[in-house]
């Protein structure tokens, strides 16, 4: 709550003159496993929750896939703020909310970082490389497991990866223990 408030009416970026609201992120705050994307879109602006629109939803379907719910995960952003019309952060944007994002990740404390997609990967990483070539394998966070995997705004255009994905969930599920259904 106190970095919320801290956050509340951050500046450190132009994204804040047109924002409705500030998505911070959300779930449990002692999760094992916490999703990280890039930015809110249009309805998370105005909601001022993250993952609420279509790849939410999807996102939603992954977590009960993986036999838990959404309110035992943590949710968040790399960017706090919506870009204009969707575009994809800038770097100085990104740069700017690290440091938010950073503090989520140490309050949380998770076992294991789900990143969705390009943007969140390579802020988390601080890597170049592309999700395709980073997806699929872990690497560490601050002594914290990072599986990268695409994003659910990308399997909404491209449904023939959700296999890929579950395949990475499922890496997932066995580093945190969870039963891995049959099927």
């Amino acid at each position: 709550k106190s970095l919320y408030k801290k956050l509340a009416d951050c500046k450190r970026c132009t994204l804040y003159k047109k924002r409705k609201n500030l998505v911070f992120g959300e779930g449990n705050p002692y999760a094992a496993l916490m999703f990280i994307g890039e930015a809110p879109g249009r309805d998370e602006d105005l909601k001022g929750r993250p993952f609420v629109g279509r790849a939410g939803q999807l996102l939603t379907k992954m977590i009960e896939a993986m036999g838990i719910g959404r309110q035992d995960v943590y949710i968040a952003n790399c960017l706090k703020c919506r870009p204009p019309e969707n575009r994809n952060p800038l770097p100085d944007e990104l740069d700017s909310c690290r440091q938010n994002m950073n503090s989520q990740i140490n309050i949380i404390k998770p076992r294991v970082i789900c990143t969705l997609g390009k943007f969140a990967t390579q802020n988390v990483l601080n890597t170049e490389m592309s999700i395709s070539k980073v997806r699929g394998k872990f690497y560490e966070y601050q002594k914290i497991k990072v599986m990268p995997t695409f994003h659910p705004a990308y399997l909404l255009r491209n449904p023939s990866e959700k296999k890929t994905v579950w395949q990475d969930l499922q890496k997932i599920m066995k580093e945190l223990g969870l039963k891995i259904p049959r099927g």
